[in-house]
C-alpha cells in the first residue's frame, strides 16, 4: 500500500469501516505534530484524564 499523500510505501496503515489508509513515516509524523498542536487532542487528554511525566 502506498502513502495517502505521496508515492512512498506506507509504514502505517489504518482501517475503519472497510476503508484502509496508509501513510509513510514522514507524513505520519506531520499528522501527529498537527494533532499535538490541536485543541482536539487536548480535549481527548482531559476526557481520558491522562497524566504525563515531566
Amino acid at each position: 500500500m502506498n502513502c495517502h499523500y505521496c508515492d512512498r510505501d506506507a509504514d502505517v496503515t489504518v482501517e475503519k469501516d472497510g476503508i484502509k489508509v496508509g501513510v509513510c513515516k514522514e507524513h505520519f509524523r506531520e499528522r501527529m505534530e498537527e494533532l499535538a498542536d490541536s485543541e482536539w487532542l487536548q480535549g481527548i487528554e482531559e476526557e481520558l484524564d491522562i497524566d504525563r511525566a515531566e
